[in-house]
């Protein structure tokens, strides 16, 4: 199984499947929470978020690769 690039439209809707709340406005970027983490939301202005960004947001929130792909 491996990540593809994804929009932040899929990013937020996987996120909130998995159990995140937001996104939330603040400072330059939007977040997202879940109990006490907090997670900023990347802006990539219309385009598409890469692999490598999306393997260092579940890197930061210790999601594992396999229930990212079944938030889809």
């Amino acid at each position: 199984m491996r990540l593809t690039p994804i929009t932040r439209r899929e990013l937020i809707k996987r996120l909130r499947n998995l159990g995140w709340d937001g996104p939330f406005s603040g400072g330059k970027h939007e977040f997202m929470v879940r109990g006490a983490m907090k997670l900023p939301i990347p802006n990539p202005h219309g385009g598409v978020l890469g692999v490598g960004m999306v393997s260092e947001i579940l890197r930061e929130t210790e999601i594992s690769r396999e229930d990212w792909l079944s938030a889809g």
